[in-house]
């Protein structure tokens, strides 16, 4: 990530007096090309981070969307943009040219006012007003499958056409010259648009909080969360910058009033895994749909988009998909290794196995990726309905190597357990006379970190005392 540093001259511009690019002063619609790049990657980010949410939260995130877009000369009309509430388990936000807006559901679950939604979505409307895309190296990630955590494994010759097998995932990173500029317009555009424009220095504040808990649950270094606060630079001197802005367009300190009707709109929003789409439980992957469930080996992550699982380690990645059924396993393997580009796949030497009492049917090639060599593997389940199968890249030689216990624990779930599989909500409840943090973080749907996870889901201090008829965030089972 290039992470160029501002200098003081350019600091002092932003914090007193945030410049609309003179691109996007004169552009009143939004240009021909740019609607048609956003509406071919349109469909292609709505399949990799869950599709569109169905829940009543969607029309607010819509109202708030459009309402702050047109602050950002882009376009005067509301109609030209589409703003979409992602059914996501990641916490992000983004905007790409033409008009398209996202935010997904967990970033909102972490919200606890308008001011900040609106100052997030303003932040990513400005990256594009702004062009910083076109001002950097944008790099668009193809597929969960080897696009991250291998730096050797990158992609070329059948490796390559492995990757391309994955779904779309669009990511940017930006300069932090590019974040103080887009967090400058993001204040202006929410202040324009009638909001308090302390909501980003909020939301920043919330989403440090946040990604240090996430670190230290997961036992990780809190810079290395793939979040949105990851790919947006993030820190303390980030909050106090966006404090200074907010004091710029003569916004007024924070009441401490909560954002009442914002709390209510998000009762009942879906947390977390949507079981539609599989759950993840530490190193499990379970889906009630499908009722099957797999483990990843200790130490590697497990990521869920619409269309594939991801596992990933230091010793390879994996990912799992779903085909029609076939009565020829072995066939399907041939046919997996051949449209990554393998030669002569009928002198691969296969394997078949029951694994669970499934059928199983697997096969290695060698391959390269960039000048270095891989082993690369597909383990192919039958199951009643459907083909599933692993695609598994690993260091020369390892043949399956870390991911053998990976594919001996694909099983079928029984009804009895998928019916078991319950995922989470958001409900808001009123503080009562007598409830403490303690008392109420106890009903967090989590067996551990519960009242951490409770203080930083509603923003507040581990010292704080809980008033009744104060609106409080749980997450709760169901």
């Amino acid at each position: 990530m290039n992470r160029t540093c501002i200098t003081a001259a350019a600091a002092a511009a932003l914090l007193v007096a945030p410049t609309l690019p003179a691109s996007a002063q004169s552009a009143r619609t939004i240009s021909r090309s740019d609607k048609a790049q956003g509406a071919q990657a349109h469909p292609q980010l709505l399949n990799e981070f869950g599709g569109a949410y169905a829940g009543p939260q969607a029309a607010f995130v819509e109202r708030v969307g459009k309402r702050v877009a047109v602050q950002s000369g882009l376009s005067n009309a509301q109609g030209d943009f589409t703003v979409t509430l992602l059914d996501s388990s990641v916490e992000n936000a983004f905007a790409i040219p033409g008009g398209y807006v996202y935010v997904t559901r967990q970033l909102l679950a972490l919200m606890n006012s308008e001011a900040e939604l609106a100052a997030v979505l303003g932040h990513e409307v400005g990256h594009v007003a702004a062009r910083h895309s076109n001002k950097r190296n944008t790099r668009a990630t193809l597929g969960g499958l080897l696009s991250a955590g291998l730096g050797w494994v990158t992609g070329s010759d059948l490796v390559g056409r492995l990757a391309n097998t994955g779904s779309q995932l669009y990511t940017l990173g930006f300069s932090r010259s590019q974040e103080y500029e887009a967090d400058g317009l993001g204040v202006r555009y929410a202040s324009a648009a009638g909001y308090d424009p302390y909501g980003m220095s909020a939301m920043l504040s919330q989403l440090n909080n946040d990604q240090n808990l996430t670190a230290r649950i997961e036992g990780r270094q809190a810079d290395a969360v793939p979040t949105w606060a990851s790919t947006h630079p993030n820190g303390a001197d980030r909050v106090a910058r966006a404090r200074q802005l907010a004091q710029g367009a003569r916004g007024t300190a924070a009441s401490g009033v909560q954002d009442v009707a914002f709390l209510r709109m998000l009762d009942g929003l879906t947390y977390d895994d949507n079981p539609a789409q599989g759950v993840i439980d530490g190193q499990t992957f379970r889906h009630p749909q499908l009722r099957l469930q797999f483990t990843a080996p200790a130490g590697y992550k497990i990521a869920n988009s619409a269309d594939a699982v991801t596992v990933a380690g230091d010793g390879g990645q994996a990912q799992f998909r779903a085909a029609a059924a076939t009565s020829d396993l072995p066939g399907f393997v041939r046919a997996r290794l051949a449209e990554l580009g393998a030669r002569s796949t009928n002198a691969v030497e296969l394997r078949a196995a029951q694994v669970n009492g499934l059928e199983m049917v697997q096969g290695t090639v060698s391959a390269t990726s960039n000048g270095r060599a891989v082993d690369a593997t597909v383990a192919a389940y039958r199951f009643p309905s459907a083909t599933y199968y692993f695609l598994i890249v690993t260091p020369q030689g390892s043949r399956l190597g870390a991911f053998a216990s990976l594919t001996s624990s694909v099983a079928q779930l029984s009804p009895q357990a998928a019916a078991a599989i319950k995922g989470k909500r958001i409900r808001i409840v009123t503080v009562k006379a007598g409830d403490t943090i303690d008392s109420l973080s106890r009903q967090m749907a989590y067996p551990d970190y519960q009242r951490e996870r409770f203080v930083t889901l509603n923003a507040l201090e581990n010292t704080s005392t809980l008033t009744p008829g104060r609106l409080v965030k749980l997450v709760v089972a169901g």
